[in-house]
């Protein structure tokens, strides 16, 4: 079981690393030893949503004329980056839950 916080935590960190805005608070938590994962999962969640909104934004403005391209695409980069890992996330957990039922008891 403790592959499945493994892995969620090393999705997060590669966020932070391939450039989403995450929250120092997040980063804290993530590498805080002893830390809990449910305040964890939750920061990362917020931090994921607040990323697929600034991309939203960003390409609203663009669609006013009043951003720059080179931001939007950046920040809808992010969000499709983010939306990737969150994917990803899931289907690991997805996959952990089908391993332990099927486990023998």
């Amino acid at each position: 079981m403790t592959a499945l916080p493994a892995a969620a935590a090393a999705a997060y960190q590669s966020i932070a690393k391939i450039g989403a805005d995450a929250s120092a608070a997040a980063r804290a938590t993530a590498t805080a030893p002893g830390g809990n994962f449910t305040d964890f999962l939750s920061s990362a969640i917020k931090d994921g949503m607040q990323t697929m909104k600034s991309g939203e934004q960003a390409a609203m403005q663009q669609v006013a004329g009043n951003a720059n391209i080179v931001d939007v695409v950046n920040a809808v980069n992010s969000a499709e980056l983010t939306l990737d890992t969150v994917v990803a996330v899931r289907d690991k957990v997805v996959q952990a839950y089908q391993s332990i039922m099927n486990m023998p008891i």
